[in-house]
């Protein structure tokens, strides 16, 4: 029916385009050929209507042209913006026509297909259906030689504006599922842990509880990168990552001081591997300070010392910083090189576990806590002494801060190796198809990193001494068949993995700019190259992370930067929860893994490991999430992004009403009900008021009766004024419902009220 209502107005405006009048046409499939017989009647009908053919001023209206692979290739949104405008233009055509045609000469007929393309123009509008519109026909926009009317011109730059902004998207989304997801994912998730602190975890919480840790981590992460895949796989999915699923499902307030905290989440986190990376070079090439003796076989060329490590962390940054400001594919690119330099390295690591023989290693003792210059551990190889001694616990003292572990604090620093999983939701922006993509990259690379954290743990565990692993963070290195090239791998993956993130947090703050819920304070991060790179919003994630590079030390964030990433994957969860338990229709995920106990369980995953690690940040981020969610509820502007409070409770509603029964009434309970017709709203306040106060705790209904016909009126004219009812209802603070209804008489309107109310 749309596709002959669409051809009926089409031929209309090719009877009046010009004075020459112009014939229409059509590139058509079998479906738009079958409608062509509706437009035989338009034709028979106006053959004889000479006014219709001369005009005294042509009318000029867009010719209209389908071409099927075009539009096949178009999203849903692109084909409903593409029918909108040409429909808009093509209706203002046959009031032209109809005002201007003779009595008899198709008036009806004209007016048929006004009412029946206002009907469709609302569908596509007002109630912002968002299923798939049929592939049948690709509407162009196009000039003619004489002047354009105002109106077309208007609509003709809009379109053009449109047709701009896709052409940019679709250049921007280059990424696939591997380059896109999997790799950067895999570069974030390893990165420091699996280099730096994966003897750290294995010296300080043994065997044993090293690999519960990674299960507790592991089993985190894997119900949020259900939430995650669920979400993703519902539809289109926009720049901003997890933000922007969040603030579509729950809502711009939760939405957007969530995205707040995952932006500054990952802010840190680049900070951290940042950091990360500067002690690793600062273990390799770092002049000794004062009271240490140098290690033989190290080139320690650079200065040690506070400022020294913040400039170095400065520069290695700023390297970061150059390549985001690039783009996307750059970054793409680099990635994908340092994956290949990291899975060599890691091959080496695991080969020279079986091939290395026993090792003494020297140890400089960075410790703050004794003066000693020297001290030795061993590296055993396989040995089953080895590994019942490292099977149980031993907290001590961390040898660069000072502090005493536990399993908080180790876990604390063991989940930033697993907190890299939103690394390609991130990129959704520039992923070619992000629905696809991220599911199937995202759990490809969860699985991929938990077996070689456990495999390393393993081995680490039945090879290494515990003095070895307590004292020496870079001891693959030492252990390695040819140690520069773990250092290389560390160099690369955590730079990759500072890349990441910054990356990550740009495309987080471009989407909250973009959707404007702080208003005018980050406008700023808005501005956007030529070709769609954020430059502005790198920038300022850029600065953010140098100033969190102050903090020094690695362990010293690495508990802020877990319990952000905890809060963001506890609402993730709780997202998918509420969409989940509303039931909506539009919730149609094709990713179908989980259910809301899934979503259940990593929320409280998440909120125990919170608390468990640290109550004191655990009750300042959720506080300072709260904080935020209050200022944009009361300060930010209206979004029509829907809330899914409303929907949890038009489904808890519904069945409650279903229960319901009418048949147990009883005059015990009897509670009043009111129907009170209302005139004019501005002289019965008093009344409405009054009618209130006697209505305890009983149904409360307004009622107004318009006078006319629905008959030959292109929408419902009531809907805009429910709307200043319910504003009415609001600022009267009284507890009422409001039905409206049109009627030919005021009769008829009481009488359907009253069957309408139920009374």
């Amino acid at each position: 029916m749309a596709l002959s209502r669409l051809l009926l107005l089409c031929m209309v405006a090719s009877e009046v385009w010009d004075a020459e009048t112009k014939p229409i046409h059509f590139v058509c499939n079998r479906a738009a050929r079958r409608a062509m017989n509706i437009v035989a009647e338009l034709e028979s009908t106006l053959k004889g209507c000479d006014s219709v053919m001369t005009l005294s001023t042509p009318v000029q209206l867009p010719c209209t042209e389908l071409h099927v692979a075009s539009w096949e290739n178009k999203s849903h949104q692109e084909r409903r913006g593409d029918i909108v405008a040409s429909l808009r233009l093509l209706i203002e055509g046959v009031k032209v026509v109809k005002a201007l045609s003779q009595p008899g000469c198709g008036t009806l007929l004209l007016q048929r297909l006004e009412n029946n393309i206002n009907n469709y123009l609302l569908i596509l509008t007002d109630l912002q259906l968002s299923g798939p519109v049929a592939p049948l026909l690709h509407y162009r926009l196009t000039t003619s030689a004489s002047p354009e009317p105002k109106d077309v011109s208007k609509h003709s730059r809009a379109k053009a504006g449109r047709s701009g902004r896709r052409s940019e998207d679709r250049t921007a989304r280059k990424l696939g599922v591997v380059f896109g997801v999997v790799i950067p994912t895999l570069l974030s998730m390893f990165s420091v842990v699996v280099f730096l602190r994966i003897g750290f975890v294995v010296g300080q919480a043994g065997l044993y509880q090293s690999i519960a840790m990674f299960l507790v981590a592991y089993f985190i992460i894997t119900m949020t990168v259900l939430s995650v895949c669920a979400i993703s796989t519902n539809g289109a999915l926009d720049a901003g990552g997890a933000y922007y699923m969040i603030s579509r499902a729950l809502g711009p307030e939760f939405g957007g001081s969530i995205g707040i905290m995952f932006f500054f989440a990952n802010v840190c986190g680049s900070a951290l591997y940042v950091l990360g990376l500067v002690e690793a070079i600062m273990s390799a090439f770092g002049i000794p300070e004062e009271g240490a003796t140098a290690v033989a076989g190290h080139h320690q060329v650079l200065p040690s010392g506070y400022w020294w490590s913040v400039l170095y962390g400065t520069v290695l940054l700023f390297l970061c910083f150059i390549v985001c400001l690039v783009g996307a594919h750059i970054y793409a690119k680099a990635t994908f090189i340092i994956f290949i330099i990291v899975t060599t390295v890691l091959a080496s690591i695991f080969i020279s576990f079986f091939i290395v023989g026993p090792v003494v290693v020297i140890l400089p003792d960075t410790s703050v806590l004794n003066s000693t210059s020297l001290s030795i551990a061993n590296y055993t190889g396989f040995r089953l002494h080895t590994l019942e001694v490292n099977l149980l616990p031993s907290y001590t003292v961390d040898y660069t801060t000072g502090a005493m572990m536990s399993f908080p604090t180790v876990f604390a620093v063991m989940f930033n190796g697993c907190t890299g999983i939103m690394a390609g939701s991130n990129m959704s922006g520039d992923l070619k198809n992000p629905s696809y993509s991220i599911p199937r990259g995202t759990l490809a690379a969860v699985l991929i990193t938990f077996i070689t954290y456990n495999l390393l743990s393993l081995l680490a565990a039945w090879s290494c001494d515990r003095h070895l692993l307590q004292r020496d963070y870079s001891f693959l290195g030492d252990i390695n068949i040819w140690p520069p090239l773990v250092t290389v791998g560390i160099y690369s993956s955590t730079m990759s993995a500072a890349m990441s993130n910054l990356i990550g947090a740009s495309r987080i703050l471009y989407a909250l700019s973009k959707d404007n819920l702080f208003g005018g304070v980050l406008a700023l991060a808005r501005k956007t190259s030529r070709s769609g790179n954020p430059w502005a919003s790198v920038l300022v994630s850029w600065l953010l992370v140098q100033v969190v590079l102050f903090a020094g030390k690695l362990n010293t964030i690495a508990g802020i930067v877990t319990i952000f990433f905890l809060l963001v994957y506890a609402a993730v969860n709780l997202a998918c929860l509420a969409l989940e338990w509303a039931s909506a229709p539009n919730f149609r995920p094709s990713f179908r893994c989980f259910t809301w106990h899934t979503c259940a369980l990593g929320i409280l995953g998440c909120l125990v490991m919170m608390f468990l690690i640290s109550a004191i940040y655990a009750f300042a981020s959720i506080a300072f999430m709260l904080l935020l969610l209050m200022l944009i509820h009361y300060l930010g502007p209206i979004s029509n992004w829907g809330y899914i409070s409303q929907a949890l409770i038009f489904h808890q509603v519904r069945k409650y009403l279903l229960m319901l029964d009418v048949r147990k009434d009883h005059v015990k309970f009897w509670r009043p009900q009111v129907l009170l017709m209302v005139a004019n709203p501005r002289s019965c306040t008093g009344l409405m008021t009054f009618i209130n106060d006697l209505k305890k705790s009983g149904l409360y209904v307004l009622g107004h009766v318009k006078l006319g016909l629905l008959d030959g009126l292109p929408s419902d004219p009531l809907q805009s004024r429910y709307d200043s009812w319910l504003s009415l209802v609001d600022h009267l603070n009284i507890k009422a419902f409001v039905n409206l209804t049109l009627a030919d008489s005021v009769q008829h309107g009481v009488q359907n009220l009253l069957f309408i109310t139920g009374f």
